[in-house]
């Protein structure tokens, strides 16, 4: 499964709850993407949720 390597975000479990309330099961999946950052000085590949690499991009600029 995918998670995010800076934050620990996971797929979650929840319900599709259809019109006549009949429940089957589905996953929240994060928006998990490959970015290379900079740390320590070296460039490293990590996996990442969309929300921490616009926290990322705040904190440069």
């Amino acid at each position: 499964m995918a998670k995010c390597d800076v934050c620990g975000k996971s797929p979650q479990f929840g319900h599709n709850v259809s019109h006549s309330n009949r429940k089957t099961k589905r996953q929240f999946r994060p928006n998990i993407q490959r970015v290379k950052v900079m740390e320590n000085g070296r460039l490293v590949s990590k996996y990442m949720c969309a929300r921490c690499i616009r926290t990322m991009s705040k904190d440069i600029v």
